[in-house]
């Protein structure tokens, strides 16, 4: 789970020119986006940078954008109501299921389609580094993957008609009726509010960290 040094050298100004497929972060790491490394992976980038991804390109009601790191916090918290015993490497694999997009940003899903499988493949690409990056595995488990996917999609519709403008049948057309959970955490899911980016990352890095002293407790 630790984070090892940077890996690799700043590249020469020829390199540069030729082809720029690196990006610096706040942390002075480059990440090679055509190669990420997980030893140029930071979670302070990762929160910092989802915190202000706007989830729905930004149309969404508020003051601010709900961003992917909200989402992602909201996917981990629906992943654990729908499996209580759920274990704590899964619920952070949940937490990161977006993460890629601290690079690349949130395109909405019919533009995802739109570009194609390479846009996938280079996402799925980042996101395999990520997961060497904080300890776990490149490839989840298939029970593992259907959970997040459900989760994810419960928060997809939840996000939708709260605040995104969905009517409750458009969204059960595109993302299914929210199943397996409590009325309680039902009612928690329809009182959603976006937050100030900083609020969304502190969130995000605060549940990153309990959630790796779990794993290592």
């Amino acid at each position: 789970m630790k984070e090892g040094p940077h890996s690799r050298p700043s590249p020469s100004p020829q390199a540069v020119q030729r082809s720029r497929a690196w990006q610096r972060m706040l942390s002075g790491r480059r990440l090679d986006l055509l190669d990420p490394a997980p030893a140029d992976i930071a979670i302070e980038d990762i929160a910092h940078g989802l915190a202000r991804v706007a989830r729905w390109n930004g149309q969404t009601l508020g003051d601010h954008a709900f961003s992917v790191a909200q989402h992602g916090l909201l996917v981990a918290d629906i992943a654990a109501a729908l499996k209580p015993d759920t274990q704590s490497c899964w619920l952070l694999a949940a937490l990161l299921h977006d993460a890629p997009e601290y690079v690349i940003g949130d395109l909405i899903s019919p533009f995802k389609a739109a570009v194609g499988l390479d846009y996938k493949a280079f996402e799925l690409r980042l996101l395999r580094a990520i997961h060497r990056a904080f300890g776990l595995p490149e490839q989840l488990p298939e029970t593992v993957t259907a959970q997040i996917k459900h989760a994810d999609r419960i928060a997809a519709y939840y996000e939708a008609t709260v605040l995104a403008g969905f009517s409750l049948e458009e969204a059960a057309r595109y993302f299914g009726k929210p199943d397996g959970l409590s009325q309680a955490v039902q009612q928690r899911l329809k009182a959603l509010t976006p937050q100030p980016a900083a609020a969304a990352q502190t969130a995000f890095l605060a549940r990153f960290h309990a959630l790796v002293a779990e794993m290592r407790a």
